[in-house]
């Protein structure tokens, strides 16, 4: 029986994706002795109501008592007075019995003191082992938000679309379209789950995309994030449209180059938000000279600078050189590419990937994932290892 209340709390978790972020998604089930469920919801946007809170009010609203009930929920209830107070005390106060948690937080915050706290008051708590489903769920639902408290960084996810030669355009740049109709959308899903969408200054030029999330309905737009190493980002671009927030990423150009710094201040005086970062002088082209082609940020830096902001998960569609310096730094964790059933011979690559002269250095992932979104294949592929922290 506990089982399937906490699948329940893990479905009512997934609700908010889209809607918690920066905070956890967390799903919560009351039920009484005998079976019966007397409340649950799941986390509001931050600083509104976290899960146990919403299932209290649930079963307050239905005039139902949850003393000697049990909690089942998917993340151990907070103990901290954040945007609001602890969930601990507030299930203590109600007089629950029972509390069973899918997944203990590492935020330094919490980190087992909402469990003791619950023992301290006299209420059984079971925490499930990390292999039950519902914990390796729960897992894969806050992976970015546990990234973040654990690795002090964002899961960086790479999108990626092409064909299964693993083209994403023709030479000419034609590209629309390689994937289907039911993939477009189901790259829209994966965007509404990030806290950042991220391209590069290349794509802004010759696409000038939106990357806001379409066709779906969500109460939180992701940030939308340039990296624009010499500020040539137009004042004018959509990613600047409403609804919600862009950034755009650059260098220090002031005293190195003073056009670049010009059209900096432009976007400044235009209001639009502005990060200067530091470029990555260890993995600059060697020998090449100060050029665009040779400079570019720092992506550790960046993704400090994402950090900072509490963005959970970094969803990354960019155009093949920008990919290729991701993955050279070995910053992703998650790929997750979209295959059409064409073959198109030469044409643009997935990524601009350096030539290897022996196998033994090649890029090793394994699939974490694979199956059909309409006529095309979906794959979900992470480095080795990654998602183990």
């Amino acid at each position: 029986m506990d089982d399937d209340f906490l699948l329940r709390a893990v479905g009512l978790a997934a609700q908010a994706i889209g809607l918690s972020e920066p905070n956890p998604r967390v799903g919560c089930v009351l039920v009484s002795p005998s079976g019966e469920v007397l409340g649950q919801g799941h986390t509001q946007q931050a600083g509104g109501p976290h899960a146990e809170v919403m299932a209290l009010r649930d079963a307050e609203s239905r005039g139902l008592s949850v003393a000697g009930a049990t909690a089942y929920v998917t993340l151990e209830p907070c103990a901290h007075h954040g945007r609001t107070p602890p969930c601990a005390d507030a299930l203590v106060r109600a007089g629950l019995g029972r509390v069973v948690v899918a997944l203990m937080d590492p935020n330094p915050l919490v980190g087992g003191k909402g469990v003791a706290r619950l023992r301290d008051a006299g209420i059984a708590v079971d925490v499930v082992p990390p292999t039950h489903p519902a914990a390796v769920a729960a897992w894969e639902l806050n992976i970015g938000f546990l990234s973040r408290m654990v690795r002090h960084r964002p899961w960086v996810r790479m999108k990626m679309a092409g064909s299964l030669d693993g083209r994403t355009a023709l030479g000419n740049g034609q590209s629309k379209w390689i994937t289907g109709e039911a993939a477009r959308s189901d790259g829209q899903v994966w965007r509404a789950r990030a806290g950042a969408v991220l391209t590069g200054i290349g794509t802004v030029l010759a696409d000038d995309p939106r990357l806001d999330v379409r066709a779906i309905e969500v109460l939180r737009q992701p940030l939308r994030v340039v990296l624009d190493t010499h500020w040539r980002t137009p004042v004018d671009a959509r990613i600047w449209d409403q609804p919600g927030d862009a950034l755009v990423m650059g260098m220090p150009a002031q005293d190195t180059d003073p056009a670049a710094h010009a059209r900096y201040q432009s976007l400044v005086d235009a209001g639009r938000a502005v990060a200067v970062m530091p470029l990555d002088e260890r993995r600059a082209m060697a020998g090449a000279t100060a050029n665009e082609g040779s400079q570019r940020l720092d992506l550790d830096a960046v993704l400090a600078e994402l950090t900072r902001r509490q963005i959970n998960e970094l969803h990354v569609e960019a155009g093949a050189r920008l990919n290729a310096a991701w993955i050279a730094c070995g910053l992703v964790d998650e790929y997750l590419i979209y295959l059409a059933p064409k073959l198109i011979g030469p044409g643009r690559a997935l990524a601009d990937l350096p030539a290897l002269s022996d196998l033994a250095e090649v890029t090793t992932l394994c699939f974490h994932d694979a199956q059909m979104v309409g006529n095309d294949l979906r794959v979900l592929a992470r480095p080795i290892g990654a998602g183990a922290f």
